[in-house]
């Protein structure tokens, strides 16, 4: 996809079902097909004949001589919906900032509330990021958050409510990515494995605030640390401050709040791997409108999610 392209310029693709699988093809292999079943760099397309059943945009592979379209082994595979809707989708979600309901899909894009929610949570799905291959660096702000309303007491514990606002724990890169994710529990257990997990050891800084959870220590898992101490006023001490990780979780709550209002713990997950992944790909990194939903297209490979709901719910 160009890297130039804005609204105006998509709305061809947005009405026509297959420039819209052209655009999804150069997306997702630059011009180089490759095939999904066995990574085959040789397939070719089939040309639909008068009385044939062979369908626009199918490829047949040389080495396994399986056919197959853009959308297979991804989110889109096996979906009735036109692929233009589904670029639609991809664009709006990936455009806004705060997040767009399954309602608002709903209106906009022409489908059904059922079919615009499982689109949405597909899109969320292929937002997912595979973070194994690299760690964070430099100085890492660390932050708590509970969502679904003001917590009271409960440190180092279950969320004290009985179970109706969820944790979520982010890292952030200063100048760079974050990772976000729920938290069943937090602890010093849980977020020091975290921490460990996500961060460079040899490389970075720790930022974090007074929470108990991490007393009055030093350093974490030999990662040094600095805390500033927010129940005295006190916000930023020379480079020491969690404002960064404060600002991702300022948009997150946002979003909840004034875009989807309500969502289930069993679906948190999907809603703040969208926040993550539009953090990670905004333009302060240098990526725009149009290289997002590209990324969005990449991160939709290998990976499927059935239409069977999953575990919790949520009105949006």
């Amino acid at each position: 996809m160009d890297g130039a392209l804005n609204l105006s310029e998509l709305a061809k693709y947005f009405s026509d079902e297959d420039a819209a699988r052209e655009l999804l093809e150069g997306m997702r292999w630059n011009g180089n097909p490759t095939c999904p079943h066995c990574g085959g760099l040789e397939p070719y397309k089939l040309t639909p004949k008068p009385g044939s059943t062979t369908r626009k945009g199918v490829y047949k592979c040389k080495a396994c001589r399986k056919q197959f379209t853009v959308t297979v082994g991804t989110v889109f595979e096996d979906s009735h919906i036109p692929l233009n809707k589904w670029l639609q989708a991809i664009y709006l979600i990936t455009a806004s900032k705060k997040g767009i309901s399954s309602h608002q899909l709903h209106r906009m894009l022409g489908v059904t509330y059922k079919s615009a929610w499982f689109m949405s949570h597909r899109l969320r799905y292929a937002m997912t990021q595979d973070f194994f291959a690299s760690k964070l660096s430099g100085t890492v702000e660390v932050d708590e958050a509970y969502i679904g309303g003001k917590r009271k007491g409960g440190h180092g514990r279950f969320p004290a409510d009985g179970g109706r606002k969820a944790a979520v724990a982010v890292l952030v890169e200063r100048g760079g990515k974050a990772r976000a994710f729920p938290m069943e529990m937090i602890n010093a257990h849980t977020m020091d494995s975290q921490i460990l997990r996500h961060v460079e050891a040899n490389k970075s800084r720790l930022m974090t605030d007074e929470a108990p959870h991490y007393g009055a220590r030093t350093r974490i898992g030999g990662i040094p640390r600095e805390a500033v101490e927010h129940r005295r006023g006190e916000f930023v001490r020379g480079d020491a401050y969690t404002n960064v990780a404060e600002g991702f979780f300022s948009l997150l709550k946002r979003g909840i709040v004034g875009t989807f209002h309500h969502v289930g713990k069993g679906h948190l997950g999907k809603y703040v791997s969208e926040f993550e992944f539009k953090y990670n790909h905004r333009a302060a990194l240098g990526v725009n409108d149009a290289q997002r939903a590209a990324a969005l297209v990449l991160g939709a490979e290998g990976k499927r999610l059935t239409y069977k709901q999953p575990e919790g719910d949520s009105a949006n």
